[in-house]
């Protein structure tokens, strides 16, 4: 670096510690550095060096601080923030042990290094903290805007699976240990009005998130409402996009500031351990959907073949997949092994240096796009877009964007805990959180290696005590892909002998129906058909209830679905007829306007009727 001429130093009456002040991390430990030593040490940033300086280059600093004395000194790094903490009573110990202590000065300024080279990945997140939470308000109000329009035909009280009963069973064999094992606000009132009013305070929260007004408090609330939901409704809020997104948001509270309403300036910074442990959430999301695909031992996988079976066999194909079915098995084996790539080995790119993090977010975004066309996977993909935003740094974004919808950083009004630190939250509750996730996430790897010999056992009840919560939990999709598509038909009869059937809205039925798009919405029923049809009857309890209130014809529950053929009065019979479907070629597409062939397998279940045993 070049040095100060003589004329620029008689100027410097005191140390000066010049800083890069695009780096908020650096910044916020300079505010703190002249705290400690009584303001004798003047400091500037970088950009803001005006003409002071012009012979010394931006470029020319190779870390974030840099100390010059009155006599002319040039201290950089890790000397440089020994050296200006001697200023201050009490702290000349550490230049001592900087000095003095063999070992000390190379380990200390390696350290000062690597914070250097990846401190915008890991600190100058402003705007990103910004972007991230408007996402997530949007996935919020994406996730209660479409359950709400099924909510009352799901777990209402004509519902398929009313709430008020599980819980009366619950409240009797559980008594006051109900509440840690099914957390939710339905234990006060357990009514439709209820239910509905969660809905829409849901749907309010969710826009003052989107508005940035109480962005902290609104993100506890949305996530108490939606662990509610979550609990009562059983099989049809199980998804992993619904556990992913109670993560998410619990983490989101205390990455969150303390505001009432936006402001343009004056932003705490986000908490750098919050961060990572969102990072550490978007690893554990990518690389686990890889290793359990692997470690199944499904042979679709190891042989690069999975995807010539899912664009078929996945829950609601859109029309998309139907063109990607029919693509050369070459392509298929590619793209498979691309997505196993993609999901193991790109995933450690997420702890790399910053350049090589930003590729690897760019490669995960690129795949949820991929799969988003093609396939119908609720708010799944936005998600976990939003996640890999939080691999960049601010000055990725364009400027611009940032000026107008990102507040500054600065100092701000302090709470009564943080002292001029900032609106954050403190440190003795991010901690704590900090030590659980980590710890529950530790229990997950074991989980996912099966390695639970010598796991302590005081982890192993934290895990258990906290399971309900959803606060860690385990990913991957279709570990074992299924290479056949049976579809259950659900039919109804007055007379015994002709049979018409119930239409769903979304999946397969009628065969020359064109699949759709309908992401990100999420058709609970259609999509725990698919479930159901894996299985057996027993095994999914609900699809006999939803059997009895077709029979009763529910409003509610025929609300969700596409064609009633008993419009003025309910069938005396009900049954369950099970297919073969697979997708036709593109010439009998193109001949008949089939999209699928069928083949009848036999019945689901046996033929119910409420007037009969």
């Amino acid at each position: 670096m070049r040095g100060l001429d003589e004329a620029t130093m008689m100027h410097l009456e005191k140390p000066l510690l010049l800083y890069d002040g695009d780096c908020h991390f650096c910044r916020r430990w300079i505010i703190r550095w002249k705290s400690f030593t009584g303001n004798s040490v003047d400091y500037a940033p970088f950009q803001e060096r005006g003409g002071d300086f012009p012979e010394i280059p931006k470029e020319a600093y190779e870390a974030s601080v840099q100390l010059v004395t009155p006599a002319g000194e040039q201290f950089r790094g890790a000397e440089a923030v020994f050296r200006t903490l001697a200023y201050a009573p009490g702290r000349r110990w550490m230049l001592w042990a900087y000095q003095r202590i063999p070992g000390i000065a190379p380990l200390t300024e390696w350290g000062y290094r690597f914070v250097a080279r990846h401190r915008r990945g890991g600190t100058s997140v402003i705007f990103t903290r910004w972007l991230f939470l408007r996402c997530l308000g949007v996935i919020y109000l994406i996730a209660f805007l479409s359950l709400g329009s099924q909510i009352k035909g799901l777990v209402g009280a004509a519902g398929i699976l009313p709430i008020a009963p599980s819980l009366d069973a619950a409240r009797t064999h559980f008594g006051l240990e109900r509440y840690g094992l099914f957390p939710t606000l339905f234990w006060l009132n357990a009514s439709d009005a209820f239910l509905v009013g969660v809905w829409w305070a849901g749907i309010f929260l969710s826009t003052l998130l989107i508005l940035n007004i109480l962005p902290a408090l609104v993100l506890a609330l949305l996530w108490a409402l939606y662990l509610s939901l979550t609990t009562i409704c059983r099989e049809f809020l199980w998804f992993q996009w619904d556990i992913l997104l109670l993560e998410t948001g619990f983490l989101a509270i205390f990455f969150a500031p303390f505001h009432f309403l936006p402001r343009k300036t004056l932003s705490s910074p986000p908490s750098f351990l919050v961060l990572w442990l969102l990072r550490l959430l978007l690893f554990r999301l990518m690389f686990f959907s890889g290793a359990v695909k692997l470690l199944s031992g499904d042979p679709t996988w190891r042989n690069l073949t999975a995807l010539a079976y899912h664009y078929e066999t996945q829950p609601l194909p859109p029309w998309t997949a139907y063109t990607m079915y029919h693509l050369p098995e070459m392509f298929q084996k590619m793209s498979t092994g691309v997505t196993l790539f993609i999901e193991l080995g790109v995933s450690f790119l997420i702890f790399a240096p910053r350049r090589w993090r930003f590729a690897g977010s760019l490669l995960f975004i690129g795949l949820q796009l991929l799969i988003m066309a093609t396939g119908n996977y609720c708010f799944f993909n936005l998600l976990a877009i939003a996640l890999c935003f939080l691999l960049f740094e601010d000055a990725v974004w364009p400027r611009r964007l940032r000026e107008k919808f990102s507040p500054s950083e600065g100092e701000g009004c302090p709470l009564p805990w943080e002292g001029s630190g900032g609106r954050r939250w403190p440190k003795w509750i991010v901690g704590p959180v900090a030590l659980v996730i980590l710890s529950l996430s530790f229990l997950q790897f074991s989980a996912l290696f099966r390695a639970h010999v010598g796991l302590p056992r005081p982890a192993i009840a934290l895990q258990r005590l906290l399971a309900p919560f959803h606060l860690v939990n385990r990913y991957g999709l279709f570990a074992v892909m299924t290479t056949s598509r049976p579809e259950i038909i659900v039919e109804g009869s007055r007379d015994g002998s002709t049979w018409l059937p119930y239409e769903f809205k979304y999946k397969p039925g009628d065969v020359q129906r064109r699949p759709r798009f309908v992401a990100p919405h999420q058709p609970r029923l259609d999509w725990q058909m698919w479930f159901a049809a894996l299985g057996t009857y027993r095994e999914n309890p609900w699809f006999l209830n939803f059997c009895i209130r077709l029979l009763q014809g529910s409003p509610e529950v025929l609300a969700l679905l596409d064609k009633n053929p008993f419009p003025d009065a309910p069938p005396r019979y009900i049954r369950a007829v099970v297919y073969d479907y697979r997708f036709t070629d593109f010439a009998t597409k193109r001949a008949e306007g089939s999209w699928w062939r069928r083949d009848v397998t036999g019945l689901y279940c046996p033929i119910l009727s409420l007037h009969e045993k």
